[in-house]
Parts: C-alpha cells; structure tokens; sequence
C-alpha cells in the first residue's frame, strides 16, 4: 500500500481517502478510549481529566434544567459519582458525553421528583448563579441589569414548561447537539424528540411574548 498523501484538504490511502474531519474524528474516539480504559484500570489522573473535560457541561446542564446553582452542583457531584460507578458498564456505543449527558438529565429528573415529594416544587431562577464581574469596556451597568433580566425571564419560563419539553430544548439550544444525539443521550425515539422540541418552542414563545414585543419596541 503507498504511503497516505494529503491532497485538497484530504489523505487519500491509496484509491480511498479520508477527509480531515473524519480523520480527527477517529483520532478523538481513539483518545476517548484510552481515557475510559485508564479510569476503569483505577487511574485517579484519568478519572480527574475526565472530569474535567465535562464538569462545565453537567453544571450549565443541571442549572438550567434544575434553575439553582446550589443544587446544580450538588446534582453535579452526585452525576460524576455516578460515572465512576457505572464506567465499567459504559459499551462505547455512543460517545461518552453523550452518555454523561443522558446521567445528568437523570440525575436532574430524580432532583425533581425528590422536591416535588417534599412539596418544594417552587425553583429560583439564576440569578443565583455567580456572575463574574463585568470587564472594562464592557457593557454598561443598565446594559448588565438589562442582560440579567432577560436571562431571569428566559429562566423562569424555561422552569415553567414540563421537564420532558425543557430537557429537549436545554439540550438542542444550549448544547447544540442533533435531534439524533438527544435520542441517543434521553433513550427516546427521534420523532419524540422533534415533537416535544416544537412544542417546547411553541410553549416558550408565549412565555416570552412581551419580552420578544419589548424588544421590537426599543
């Protein structure tokens, strides 16, 4: 077999080739292997690495589904006590933040079902979440209290929709990923995740009429 030449952006192996993006791609599966396979030898650097590529995602995740940054972090500790636990049980047939993903909106539903037996059904929004504190040259203090308000108000209705509806959404317009990823990371057919996606949307339109006609307005 020749030796792989990259042409026009793509290394080609002989007849066949390869894009760059999928080379990479199997390069970072290959990587994530290798991280799974150190922390289930008990490697306590790995594990530590793996939490760090992922703890920013769980907490966000957990704050918004959850709208609490104390018990975010508390579901977030308990998410990654989770993943130490399960690895061994983890098949690498999905990556593994999809997976982590799919704990956290566990974790969360369960956070829920714990208040709601408790009656403590009633959530703040983030604005508890520290914010760190706004560089020079940046926004205006009305700017700031203005960004804050609308993030209270996006907040408190994306609380005020079910947890099925706000986990779709969370997960396709916070974290980006496909309606094919949040049916592999929720377990759920991909038709239910557009459903509950364009209802979600619909739901949170209403919500925020007068903040979308406040903005027309300014």
């Amino acid at each position: 077999m020749s030796n792989p030449v990259e042409r026009g952006g793509r290394i080609a192996v002989g007849a066949g080739e390869m894009p760059l993006e999928a080379r990479a791609a199997v390069t970072a599966a290959g990587q994530e292997r290798a991280l799974v396979d150190s922390c289930r030898a008990g490697d306590p650097v790995a594990f530590a690495r793996l939490v760090e590529l992922h703890e920013g995602m769980v907490f966000s995740l957990s704050a918004r589904l959850l709208g609490d940054a104390e018990e975010a972090r508390d579901v977030a500790q308990e998410v990654f006590l989770q993943v130490y636990r399960q690895l061994g049980r983890f098949e690498s047939r999905s990556t593994l933040k999809t997976w982590i993903y799919r704990i956290t909106v566990n974790q969360c539903h369960n956070r829920r079902r714990f208040w709601q037996r408790r009656r403590r059904d009633r959530e703040e929004g983030l604005e508890a979440v520290p914010v760190a504190a706004t560089a020079r040259g940046g926004p205006s203090p009305y700017e700031e209290a203005r960004r804050r308000e609308r993030a209270r108000r996006v907040q408190s209705a994306l609380l005020d929709i079910s947890f099925e509806h706000r986990s779709v959404l969370v997960l396709r317009e916070v974290e980006g990923l496909t309606c094919e990823e949040i049916a592999e990371a929720l377990g759920i057919p991909a038709g239910t995740v557009k459903s509950r996606l364009s209802r979600a949307r619909d739901a949170m339109r209403l919500r925020l009429r007068g903040l979308v006609e406040e903005d027309r307005a300014s």
